[in-house]
């Protein structure tokens, strides 16, 4: 399959033409991929084709294909894929590990409009010119009967370039093979680019033949993937017929199949184009527009109107709407903005080039989403904008505002757009973004004026305006440096009329004010409706939620595994904000299993992203992770050194730090320092005591007891254990438990102690948090106890990689290959070979053994 320059703003359209031979297939997928990915091409009813989803679809049918033997996907001229085509099979293909599946692009340098064929994550191979003896290998093959002479200048001539060393000798005359010494048709000096020698020698072929063959060589170069039915009523309309392919047949330049017109190479399309004139061209378009399908009569249509037009630019607002169901974002921006550039009315035409913009940014191009704007700027300047379309232009240029790493300027375009617009859901979604974009900004003089004014704009009322309201008013006092913020009370539900951003926020916000116990169920819902309803290009957020959840909740393993999947698809849609803040929670993860190489890659990774953009919560979980593994590899003044340098810089308004008092208590203790930690104690005392949960009470009785003279200290850790117990965190309650166990050690109260410090050890073992584990360990053998070599893992689930760990446990459910695979964004294949992989490490043989393993 090749990609098509003429086709590249068609969605899916490649994707059909490589997967047409084989969608007798789709049936074997799972129902919502199957229904996506007909929904993408065309063959379905209204199913929205996410791009993702569709990627989905197309791995498990590839695979689904590899059970009768090794499938291989050649794509030639990767440039002109069609970006939904491109994004669904670099997503299929970024996840072939197992499979007997392989999948080959070949793109060229300098032809794509928007860079190079975006191939991260795929290995590369760069082509270079043959060498002499390949080249000449070659040439013997092509044009054996030609005198050494002739042969020595078309090496020359081709540069080692495959493609001319084939194509010039069909351009010679009958004297020049002979060794005639006139110039070769072709030669135009070495400055000129043997490609375009070879688009010239094409061209000159092309010029020959009769009109009527150019006629349809001419149609098929515009819409040659119609079919022979369509080719045939199109060329009937310009005095031809298909028997006119004829000489172009005879020539080698095309062949005429069942399915249309192929041709020899791309190149023979572009000299086709350049071989007819201009009224060649529009009569071509005429016949076809009259001929063709509603997706390519609408832009045949357009390539005939040279002034404004409101009918065709609907027709093409029409076709934008059809590509939207279909999931095709970059075939939307491309209807939108012709529809524009054809709009008499000036209104419609701001509207439409923002709408362009918008799905421009959905498919991440973000220069075209800039120039998109710019348009729409523009024209904006000849005509007053009615409030909605203010607002929807607004909200684009924050987006590019935000990505270009200028956040705050962003939130003043929100500004702008809920005061212009009446229309409530509109104004929310907009104050929402406003507030949550205000407070990841790094520190600004501007960001406390901003809060307050996004605050101000709020309505009054109650429901999703009062959610709103309450965000904002707690964003604005963290910024003021009030540790105990207003919370949203209540879980939010499922409401089709609540913006998705701030459902995000109040579903971010609820956490902090949930009970362990009830902290999943939302993040765990968001993900979950995110994943049924194919929308993976929200799913990086909404993963970033639920492992903050995870790890707020101790649940370490299951974090790291939502991480990992996160980080995957963040970069997989080209989403740098939220691949930072994953990046940020997998550098704190890997702290406190006492990986200090990746620790500090991703921390890295996450603090480049977020001064990149001036985005502060990744950066914040990146200084977080050092100083958490400061403190588990016993550097407690580096931590404290570590925290007060944050606290001062520009993470220091992240909620983050509010969790790591505790931490800096403990080291100000430990380095006999505790005078530094008082201020901290008084903060953690007004957060605890305001939140009235049971889980951060715990933490405040343990601080209090670490600080205290052991006559008191005791009783606290008591009652920090009894809290613990009533709302467990296992790893705030294992960290208890070791420093009481330490406490009783060093109070001569060995029997205790090794209670205490037995369950903390366990506890570790089963995070993987191993410096932690190890330093319990060590108080145990101070106790007089002997321990085992800690060199293997006590817990077995510790050496399973995340992707194994995820797999083990939806497999436990009983779950089949298929439906984990669609749950994590894997092929069966591959969900197979982790299995096999974990069962001799968890000590099993088949799945039904998983059940006695605690795998919650």
């Amino acid at each position: 399959m090749s990609g098509v320059e003429s086709e590249a703003d068609l969605p899916f359209a490649a994707l059909h033409l490589l997967l047409r031979p084989v969608l007798e297939h789709v049936e074997a997928l799972p129902r919502q991929q199957a229904e996506s990915l007909r929904g993408a091409l065309g063959l379905g009813g209204a199913t929205r084709g996410d791009r993702f989803l569709v990627g989905l679809a197309t791995l498990n049918l590839l695979v689904e294909l590899s059970a009768a033997g090794p499938v291989l996907c050649l794509v030639d001229d990767a440039q002109w894929l069609d970006g939904e085509s491109a994004d669904a099979l670099l997503f299929a293909a970024r996840r072939l590990h197992a499979e007997p599946v392989a999948v080959l692009f070949a793109a060229r340098d300098g032809d794509v409009r928007d860079g190079d064929f975006p191939a991260r994550g795929l290995p590369e191979l760069r082509l270079r010119e043959l060498d002499a003896e390949a080249a000449g290998n070659l040439l013997a093959e092509q044009a054996a009967d030609l005198p050494p002479t002739v042969r020595d200048q078309l090496m020359a001539e081709a540069g080692g370039n495959p493609l001319a060393l084939i194509e010039l000798p069909r351009m010679l005359t009958p004297e020049q093979r002979k060794g005639a010494m006139a110039p070769l048709t072709f030669f135009a000096g070495t400055a000129q680019p043997v490609t375009d020698r070879v688009l010239m020698g094409f061209r000159v072929r092309v010029s020959a033949f009769p009109a009527a063959t150019r006629s349809c060589l001419l149609v098929a170069a515009l819409d040659h993937h119609g079919g022979l039915e369509v080719l045939a009523r199109a060329v009937s309309q310009l005095g031809a017929s298909l028997v006119d392919f004829a000489e172009a047949e005879r020539a080698g330049l095309v062949r005429v199949g069942p399915d249309g017109v192929a041709f020899h190479h791309p190149l023979v399309r572009t000299a086709v184009l350049l071989a007819c004139d201009i009224g060649d061209r529009m009569a071509a378009h005429q016949a076809l527009a009259e001929t063709a399908d509603d997706d390519r009569r609408a832009w045949h249509r357009a390539a005939l109107t040279l002034q404004p037009d409101e009918e065709v630019a609907g027709e093409l607002e029409n076709l934008a709407l059809l590509a939207l169901r279909r999931g095709g974002q970059t075939a939307v921006s491309a209807a939108y903005a012709r529809a524009a550039e054809l709009s008499p009315d000036p209104g419609r035409a701001v509207r439409r080039w923002t709408a362009a913009a918008q799905a421009a940014i959905e498919a991440g191009l973000w220069q075209r989403a800039g120039e998109l704007v710019t348009r729409a700027r523009q024209r904006a300047e000849t005509v007053t904008l009615t409030g909605s379309a203010q607002a929807e232009l607004a909200y684009v240029r924050a987006k590019l505002e935000v990505e270009a790493g200028r956040p705050l300027d962003g939130v003043r375009l929100l500004h702008d757009g809920a005061e212009a617009t009446d229309d409530l859901p509109s104004k929310l979604s907009l104050l929402a973004m406003a507030g949550y974009y205000t407070w990841p900004s790094s520190t600004h003089p501007d960001q406390l004026t901003l809060a307050r004014r996004t605050e101000e704009l709020c309505p009054d009322g109650e429901g999703p305006v009062e959610a709103v309201r309450t965000v904002n008013h707690s964003f604005r006092r963290v910024l003021e440096g009030d540790a105990t913020p207003t919370l949203l009370s209540g879980r939010p539900g499922r409401d089709d009329h609540i913006p998705y951003e701030l459902r995000c926020l109040q579903v971010f916000q609820g956490i902090v004010g949930e009970d362990i116990a009830g902290m999943l169920d939302a993040p765990t819902a968001l993900v979950e409706e995110c994943r049924v309803e194919g929308r993976l290009g929200r799913l990086p957020q909404a993963m970033v939620i639920l492992a903050i959840a995870e790890v707020l909740g101790g649940r370490h393993p299951s974090a790291r595994a939502t991480v990992t999947t996160g980080l995957a698809l963040a970069s997989d849609v080209g989403q740098p904000m939220w691949r930072g803040y994953l990046a940020g929670i997998h550098a704190w993860l890997s702290a406190v299993a006492g990986a200090q190489e990746e620790c500090e890659a991703m921390a890295e990774q996450a603090i480049r992203d977020a001064d990149h953009r001036r985005w502060m919560p990744g950066a914040g979980w990146g200084e977080c992770a050092r100083a958490i593994l400061d403190l588990g590899l016993g550097r407690y003044e580096a931590m404290l050194d570590r925290v007060d340098r944050a606290m001062s810089g520009p993470t220091s308004h992240a909620f983050l730090w509010r969790y790591s008092w505790p931490d800096y208590i403990e080291a100000a203790v430990r380095v006999g320092k505790p005078r530094r930690a008082q201020d901290l104690l008084h903060s953690l005392a007004a957060s605890a005591e305001a939140a009235g949960r049971t889980a951060p009470l715990a933490l405040l009785q343990r601080a209090r007891a670490l600080l205290s003279p052991d006559s008191a200290a005791g009783a606290l850790y008591e009652r920090a254990l009894a809290l613990h117990a009533q709302d467990r965190q296992p790893f705030d309650e294992a960290r208890t438990r070791l420093v009481y166990g330490e406490w009783l050690r060093r109070n001569r109260r060995r029997a205790e102690a090794r209670g205490q410090l037995q369950a903390a050890m366990e506890a570790f073992d089963h995070l993987g948090a191993t410096p932690w584990a190890a330093r319990a360990a060590t108080e145990m053998r101070a106790t007089g106890l002997s321990l085992p070599d800690r060199s293997q893992a006590a817990d077995p689930l510790a050496v399973l990689t995340s992707q194994e760990l995820q797999v083990v446990r939806l497999a436990a459910t009983g779950a089949s290959n298929r439906e984990i695979g669609a749950r994590l964004f894997l092929s069966p294949r591959t969900v197979a070979s982790h299995l096999y992989k974990a069962f001799p490490k968890l000590g099993v043989a088949s799945r039904a053994e998983l059940a006695r393993l605690e795998l919650a």
